[in-house]
């Protein structure tokens, strides 16, 4: 499973990097991004779906997971 945000749609609320650090990160800008390539482990994947289901702008993500 891999994880994406959508620059687009990202406002920089930061609930992503607040809610799972160990898979995003604020850019320069407050912004969150991506940490490495995306990938999520098979332990991380409860925190890549609560980034998800917590981000106010629907900028996240996952490949293979349905909203």
């Amino acid at each position: 499973m891999k994880v994406h945000i959508d620059s687009e749609r990202c406002h920089g609320h930061g609930r992503c990097y607040d809610l799972s650090p160990g898979l995003f990160a604020e850019d320069d800008e407050g912004y969150g991004q991506v940490l490495g390539d995306g990938s999520v482990s098979q332990g991380n994947e409860p925190a890549a779906r609560r980034a998800m289901a917590n981000c106010p702008e629907r900028a996240i993500d996952l490949d293979g997971v349905a909203r």
